[in-house]
Parts: C-alpha cells; sequence; structure tokens
C-alpha cells in the first residue's frame, strides 16, 4: 500500500459506475436533493477505503467492505498496490452472486 500521505488513485469497474447513476435517480424520484446526499455518502466511503483500505474486513478472497451509513448500500472494493478498483456500489438485498462475478 501507499505510504501515508499519497492516496491511491481511485478507479470504477463500469458496472459500479452505472449503480452508482441508478441509485442516484431512483433516490431523486423519491425526493429531490435525496441523490446528491446518496453521492456524498458513496464518495465518502470511497475516500475511506483510499485512505485506510485495510481497515475494512475481507468480504471475499482480497475483497473489502465499506458500509454506507443512511443508505442500505455496500461499497466493495479491491485495494492494490497504487489504487483502490472499487467493484460494485450494491444494495444490501441483492444477489452478492452479481458483484462476486466481476472480481476475477
Amino acid at each position: 500500500m501507499p505510504k501515508s500521505g499519497n492516496k491511491p488513485v481511485v478507479t470504477f469497474h463500469r458496472a459500479a459506475s452505472i449503480e452508482i447513476i441508478e441509485a442516484s435517480i431512483w433516490y431523486d424520484s423519491k425526493r429531490r436533493g435525496l441523490a446528491l446526499e446518496f453521492i456524498a455518502e458513496i464518495d465518502r466511503c470511497v475516500s475511506l477505503a483510499s485512505e485506510h483500505p485495510l481497515q475494512f474486513s475481507v468480504v471475499r478472497e482480497d475483497i473489502r467492505r465499506v458500509l454506507a451509513k443512511r443508505f442500505p448500500y455496500s461499497v466493495y472494493f479491491r485495494a492494490e498496490q497504487h489504487r483502490i478498483i472499487v467493484l460494485a456500489v450494491f444494495h444490501g438485498r441483492r444477489d452478492p452472486a452479481v458483484w462476486v462475478a466481476r472480481t476475477s
């Protein structure tokens, strides 16, 4: 992992980016401005993952998870030497087999 103060680059699996967009659209349809709150929370989770990746528990092989607050979502990521790969931004009730398929 990078030395303290050197945050790794964060990249997103294409499906993870789509999940953020789709969830944001859904939240905005429920209450104006809620999508912005959702995005801010996911951004907070991603920032935590990039700043302290090893603080989060391994949930499968080398995949770690950050739980979002207020929203039933988790950010699943892989920590590599100089980057964090966000594999999924996933609702807690979805079938985990979907994001697991992205790990190979």
